[in-house]
């Protein structure tokens, strides 16, 4: 499989998005905290790339808050119970968040709380695949990729009524 990437500027940072023919892959933080393994080894830089140039279209919108809803083609990489758990995320309607238990309930193993807090973080789609919407079951913004900051500036553009602790 080739894959193609290109980088967009946004409010949450420089991202790297990353697709194959079959739909967008990846979309990267682009700084060293990320514990994250590379989506792919390798990828050719394309700014044409028909997925890449859709993909960024549609963030700039939901960062510009003119898109609520994503209309792209994904192509996951990662086992199937973490592709389970980035499934339900996409389920999860913009402005509203969903605990860890609530998602390993969807997905019909109530008891892998832990389990679902890990594939959310490798979750190599963020924002599309709204793991940012994930939270403690406490409410409180626990465990993201890119950020606590960045969860918080995500779900405050969702939502300008809600102001979430970081601890």
């Amino acid at each position: 499989m080739v894959y193609f990437h290109k980088m967009m500027r946004s409010p949450v940072g420089e991202l790297k998005l990353i697709a194959s023919d079959r739909g967008l892959t990846a979309v990267l933080w682009d700084y060293g905290e990320s514990d994250h393994t590379p989506v792919v080894a390798t990828s050719i830089e394309s700014n044409d790339h028909p997925i890449l140039l859709e993909a960024e279209k549609q963030l700039t919108e939901y960062f510009e808050k003119k898109r609520t809803t994503f209309t792209l083609e994904l192509d996951f990489i990662g086992t199937e119970f973490q592709k389970k758990v980035w499934h339900a995320m996409l389920t999860i309607p913009f402005g509203e968040t969903r605990t860890y238990g609530q998602i390993a309930k969807q997905i019909g193993i109530p008891d892998a709380v832990r389990a679902v807090g890990g594939a959310a973080n490798k979750n190599p789609i963020p924002i599309i695949a709204p793991c940012h919407r994930v939270i403690g079951a406490s409410g409180k913004l626990v465990g993201f990729g890119g950020g606590l900051q960045n969860k918080s500036i995500l779900l405050q553009l969702e939502d300008s009524r809600r102001n979430p602790t970081l601890w």
